[in-house]
């Protein structure tokens, strides 16, 4: 039973995405997340979700999008640089909370903004939004794992996914204190970082994703959901346990975290 928790299928043309959705099918994906970036990627997780019963709904507003934020001179990640106005978005998600399970991808990017003041202001109205409506947050901390950390600390939302979150070991561990859940990518296989995370965090707090379709373990293919399987091999070898076991755990992480 296998689960992507954090995916950007948006990004896979239509004929690609159905090839896809199929192979995770196939290898028993139960669920994938994948989230918004902006008002129109927002739009199109929400018609993907209504045609693939597997797929599961975040809207969020990425921290470089936001209208308000300025990123530095040359920034150009894959059109997420095309700006939004925070307000209107975050309304739209409010309309939407019905038809989603999380609010993501959200945060702060210190690496492709020196906007701090405005960053943390945003995430600051996102945190209270998800207070509101009661959904978990899957937060996106860049070069700002330590502030993000701390604000959301402060949040009377319990409900944390830290994507890709690339912190050092004393605050993995706060994190995990707070009752956070970190999710493991595909390149666990190659990242000393990711398998000191898979070794350090209970099995309770741990999720598996793809950020497909990026982050691919295999330098010739886009990455994809079918392609946990080989991340939760390489869980179940770090924490000595079976595979099954390893899926189980998650699964139910999963459902703690986002349906719940």
């Amino acid at each position: 039973m296998l689960i992507d928790s954090h995916a950007h299928l948006d990004f896979f043309s239509e004929e690609e995405l159905n090839k896809v959705i199929k192979r995770a099918e196939k290898e028993n994906v139960k669920a994938i997340i994948t989230q918004g970036v902006n008002h129109e990627k927002n739009l199109r997780v929400l018609e993907i979700c209504k045609k693939y019963k597997i797929v599961k709904a975040a809207l969020g507003l990425y921290p470089l999008n936001a209208l308000n934020v300025k990123v530095i001179e040359g920034y150009d990640d894959y059109d997420r640089n095309t700006k939004f106005d925070v307000d209107s978005t975050l309304e739209f998600i409010k309309k939407n909370k019905s038809k989603i399970v999380a609010v993501g991808e959200i945060g702060i990017d210190f690496k492709f903004s020196h906007d701090k003041e405005n960053q943390i202001k945003n995430f600051y109205k996102i945190i209270e939004l998800s207070e509101k409506i009661k959904k978990p947050l899957i937060v996106h901390s860049r070069g700002a794992e330590k502030e993000c950390v701390e604000i959301l600390e402060t949040s009377s939302n319990k409900k944390i996914h830290l994507h890709m979150f690339s912190g050092n070991k004393k605050l993995i561990k706060k994190a995990e204190s707070l009752g956070y859940y970190f999710s493991i990518p595909c390149i666990i296989n190659k990242s000393s970082h990711f398998q000191m995370m898979t070794e350090i965090v209970n099995i309770n707090q741990l999720l598996t994703e793809t950020d497909c379709p990026w982050l691919s373990p295999f330098p010739d293919k886009k990455n994809e959901p079918a392609f946990i399987k080989h991340t939760i091999e390489k869980i179940a070898e770090i924490k000595k346990m079976d595979k099954i076991e390893v899926e189980n755990n998650i699964f139910m992480n999963y459902q703690k975290l986002f349906l719940q």
